[in-house]
């Protein structure tokens, strides 16, 4: 039976170290790290979303201030806010909740945020730091980064002589964990929808991360013994035996049958979920830091 690996638990460890760096960086230079966070329209689960990161941020110690647009705001008046926020000295992280409603242009709103502020990691110089391996100035994409705490919960700092699959391409989450999974010396395929017998590049691998939106996709026979298994999915299916209506939430792979075969692996809800708002905080306080002129601790 596989390893647990709890994301609530080492997302914990993450930010007792963000409050302990949050107060040093108070006393010593007289910072206090701020977040600004804005949504825009009445979205429930982003507001729930939102509403956690300010509580954090807080508890964080930090300037924590929340901008809530109404669903008609237009794209100059977002793209005015971003400006005076980037412009803001007392403002280190700027981030904008999506989706955003779909008459806005969410790509160019992002694009917008100074890169040192852009603490979800979206901008396209801090994805072109991450691509050629500078990870000392640029800011990692949150979900990414927390799998790859995850990862190295297990394996420590250097992945050499080990295979990693990564299941899916995006953007936001595949190729940056590819790259985070390189820098630390494994040997990283990334595997998709045009891959040819996906099941059997995954048996190579001795860290697979599945991240493909799809419903307990990765079965038993595709894990190699052993390996570790990191699920990024999250998916809502029926779940009848709750009762009518009723449903649960599901990774992208098949839980229990991988559990006895892997050697480690993350639990949908509670692995890699809980990590990416503990990395927003300690981007956050990263780039607090760096305006500061200090050498940020390491998350």
């Amino acid at each position: 039976m596989a390893t647990r690996i709890d994301g609530k638990k080492v997302a914990a460890s993450v930010i007792e170290a963000v409050k302990a760096a949050t107060s040093a960086l108070e006393d010593e230079a007289g910072v206090k790290t701020g977040l600004a966070v804005v949504i825009v329209g009445d979205d429930p689960a982003s507001h729930t979303y939102v509403g956690a990161k300010g509580r954090l941020a807080k508890e964080c110690g930090f300037n924590s201030t929340q901008y809530t647009l109404p669903e008609e705001t237009t794209q100059e008046n977002l793209a005015s806010l971003v400006a005076s926020l980037n412009a803001d000295a007392a403002v280190h992280g700027v981030l904008v909740q999506l989706p955003l409603p779909k008459h806005l242009d969410a790509d160019a709103i992002i694009q917008s945020i100074q890169p040192e502020k852009d603490v979800d990691g979206l901008h396209v110089v801090n994805a072109g730091k991450l691509a050629t391996g500078d990870l000392a100035t640029g800011l990692i994409s949150c979900t990414p980064a927390g799998a790859m705490r995850l990862v190295r919960s297990v394996h420590g700092e250097d992945l050499t002589g080990l295979a990693a699959v990564v299941i899916g391409r995006s953007n936001l989450f595949g190729k940056p964990m590819g790259q985070l999974l390189l820098h630390a010396n494994a040997t990283v395929t990334i595997g998709h929808s045009g891959t040819k017998d996906l099941a059997g590049v995954c048996r190579s691998a001795d860290i697979l991360v599945a991240a493909v939106g799809r419903a307990e996709m990765v079965k038993a026979d595709w894990v190699k013994p052993g390996a570790t298994v990191i699920d990024v999915g999250i998916n809502r299916i029926d779940a009848p035996e709750g009762g009518a209506g009723r449903s649960r939430l599901v990774g992208d792979v098949a839980y229990d049958a991988v559990s006895e075969i892997a050697g480690a692996i993350t639990p949908v809800p509670g692995g890699v979920g809980p990590m990416t708002i503990a990395m927003l905080m300690a981007n956050s306080v990263i780039a607090a830091y760096r305006k500061a002129g200090v050498t940020p601790p390491k998350f």
